[in-house]
């Protein structure tokens, strides 16, 4: 599972991406100072797993991770190619959610692309540019099915998400019916995929850029997203990091369970509705194939009782099969052959 950061050049996006990853990856006053993407990876910030040192005292702490990719800027008429168009939307399809990096800071020796500070533009232009590269995706679908001659159920569905499309709406927001996302599903549409919204400020807020941050508060509130403001000239953003590492975790839909010992207690990262049996293997391969059964104590007794050997005495261990589905934060010992 990865991030992808975009925005049009200058935005602050490989700024942002070397705070969040650690890196110190070129950053400049042009565009596509970033051709090609950036790799890193982020630690979760999880402060069960302190809790859990308190009472463990490991040797160590290892959190869970994700990836982070800092993608080349937008500009208009990337769908066609214009700019590094072709490739940033091919990177974006890698992604599995758009952290999206909204300009609000004024510099006059940072340039901007589209020549003033405009947030609800600029943001517009990257929707329409995902949005009309969607469009030929699914048209180009259409022609394929349409010259084959074939009967496809898919074709209905594809039919009004084009027409959803075209009204300027993000895919994320047609509210689909059962099995209809099966019919996109190898599509790897854009606007189909999660977002969340950082507007890069000044350090100090005045009047017209709190103008712009309530306007951009009521778009996204409507797409049912997330907004948080930062300012990457401060030098401490670290609370604003952590809620967009957090946020990302949960609009990926992952989750965490813990592996717990004086070596080292660890996080490990999951889908939701992850099951015992899939979740051993994310530890080892071995764990799947050998599998046997999974001990289970969940999060709030370990924290409650602090002891393994009094839990076990309370019968808060539990035994759980293949198919247990894991709670967020269970401390897991895998059992398996070798």
């Amino acid at each position: 599972m990865n991030c992808g950061i975009v925005g049009l050049p200058n935005s602050g996006k490989s700024t942002f991406f070397n705070f969040i990853s650690n890196s110190k990856v070129l950053s400049g006053n042009f565009p596509f100072c970033t051709i090609e993407p950036n790799y890193g990876m982020t630690k979760i910030p999880d402060k069960r797993l302190y809790e859990l040192k308190k009472i463990v005292d490991p040797m160590k702490i290892i959190p869970s991770e994700i990836k982070i990719v800092d993608i080349a800027g937008l500009i208009k008429g990337s769908h066609k190619g214009d700019g590094l168009g072709n490739k940033f939307l091919s990177h974006i399809r890698e992604t599995n959610l758009i952290i999206h990096m909204i300009r609000c800071f004024n510099d006059m020796n940072v340039l901007h692309v589209e020549g003033s500070i405009n947030p609800i533009r600029d943001k517009e232009i990257i929707d329409m540019e995902l949005q009309l590269k969607d469009l030929e995706t699914i048209e180009k679908r259409l022609n394929n099915i349409k010259k084959k001659n074939e009967i496809n159920r898919s074709v209905n569905t594809l039919q009004k998400i084009l027409s959803f499309l075209k009204k300027g709406k993000n895919i994320r927001m047609y509210p689909f019916q059962e099995n209809e996302k099966e019919h996109i599903k190898d599509l790897q549409l854009l606007t189909v995929k999660p977002v969340l919204y950082v507007c890069n400020t000044d350090e100090k807020l005045n009047d017209k850029t709190n103008f712009h941050i309530k306007r951009m508060k009521k778009i996204v509130e409507m797409e049912n997203s997330i907004l948080v403001i930062l300012s990457l000239k401060k030098n401490c953003i670290s609370y604003e990091l952590k809620k967009i590492l957090n946020e990302s975790y949960k609009l990926l839909n992952l989750q965490s369970f813990f592996t717990i010992g004086k070596k080292e207690i660890r996080s490990w990262t999951i889908s939701n509705k992850c099951t015992a049996y899939e979740a051993s293997s994310v530890i080892h391969t071995d764990f799947k194939k050998g599998f046997i059964r999974a001990e289970v104590i969940h999060y709030e007794d370990f924290i409650k009782y602090k002891s393994e050997e009094k839990i076990k005495k309370l019968g808060k261990v539990f035994l759980a099969g293949k198919n247990y589905l894991i709670q967020d934060g269970d401390i897991i010992h895998f059992r398996f052959n070798r």
